[in-house]
């Protein structure tokens, strides 16, 4: 006797899943000699900027005139509308959104590549931003204590972590990585055109507020950039953890739907023992079921009719029961005397 298994959500999940038309091979990024080149460039243009704000050089007067302009105070009435445009590069919002909308493409393309792809991107923008800020340790100007310094060296002091600018970064990355993973180049140029203007006008955007230095921001954008141009040297580790993920889920699923033998006991009819008695003997045979089954009726050994084919029986006599104070009919009685002439 079998039982089926009650399906879980999750089961559900991956039965949908199964159920889903096949996609297109998605083409992945390859570090080609071009990309290589370009990798290497902005590799440069980072350690320029560096030098030339270690150096302080004219960057740092640049980052001084902006600081001292208060784009703020000159143009108060765009003030509120910028501090919610600045959320675009923050790490928490904007990774959920990107997360949502990737976690939906792996649905519908039955692959874990974009989730896993964003996950390392943001890996590597954390190491290797959060790595260059606090080795700098650059105050912001709000933290400014010398007019015309580069601020840098600041390691014990508050806000001198901002250099490279991490919403620069990261809005560089969030957005950047949906031209990365999209699937045409139509789509590809559209978007990278996109994150272009949205990285630029968050980094912008923190220089008007006053958190930021300009250096900072071009800093950042560069970062960014540097994390998307490497990502293909990942992706091989991206397909071997997708691989094992899937594995490990196909292992665990089937781990849940396995059968486990049950012993049920089952009485055969009739056989002969060794004195020569018979009589219905218990045997033991292995049951699939996830859920022991109950046990079957005993049925008594010889050949059995349907019910179609018994023969109706009658019960004699009346249902009705005894009573001591009636006669029953047919017997014989006392006639009643007949009166008259």
């Amino acid at each position: 006797m079998r039982t089926e298994p009650r399906l879980t959500r999750l089961d559900r999940i991956f039965a949908r899943l199964d159920r889903e038309p096949e996609r297109p091979v998605l083409d992945v990024p390859r570090m080609t000699r071009h990309r290589v080149v370009l990798f290497g460039a902005t590799l440069a243009f980072y350690a320029a900027i560096v030098l030339a704000v270690a150096a302080t050089t004219w960057l740092v007067q640049i980052d001084w005139q902006a600081m001292l302009f208060r784009p703020y105070q000159q143009w108060p009435e765009i003030h509120a509308f910028l501090d919610y445009w600045v959320v675009l590069g923050q790490r928490g919002p904007t990774a959920v959104m990107v997360a949502a909308w990737l976690g939906w493409r792996s649905w519908r393309q039955r692959t874990l590549r974009p989730l896993l792809a964003f996950g390392t991107a943001v890996l590597l923008l954390n190491i290797t931003v959060g790595a260059v800020k606090y080795g700098l340790g650059r105050s912001g100007p709000h933290y400014a204590t010398e007019v015309g310094s580069n601020e840098m060296w600041h390691w014990f002091q508050a806000g001198s972590d901002i250099f490279p600018s991490g919403h620069t970064a990261n809005a560089v990355v969030t957005w950047g990585i949906l031209a990365y993973l999209a699937s045409t180049p139509w789509t590809r140029r559209w978007l990278s055109a996109l994150s272009a203007v949205l990285s630029l006008s968050v980094g912008l955007t923190t220089v008007y507020l006053g958190t930021h230095w300009l250096s900072d921001v071009l800093l950042g954008w560069v970062a960014g950039l540097l994390v998307l141009l490497a990502l293909p040297w990942f992706e091989p580790l991206i397909s071997r953890a997708e691989a094992f993920l899937l594995d490990l889920r196909d292992r665990w699923a089937g781990r849940r739907t396995a059968t486990v033998p049950v012993r049920v006991p089952v009485l055969t009819p009739l056989a002969a023992t060794e004195g020569g008695d018979t009589g219905p003997v218990r045997e033991t045979i292995p049951s699939s079921a996830a859920r022991a089954p109950r046990p079957p009726a005993y049925l008594a050994p010889g050949p059995h009719s349907t019910r179609a084919e018994r023969t109706p029986v009658t019960p004699a006599g009346s249902r009705r029961p005894p009573h001591s104070d009636r006669h029953p009919r047919g017997a014989g009685s006392t006639s009643r005397p007949l009166t008259g002439g």
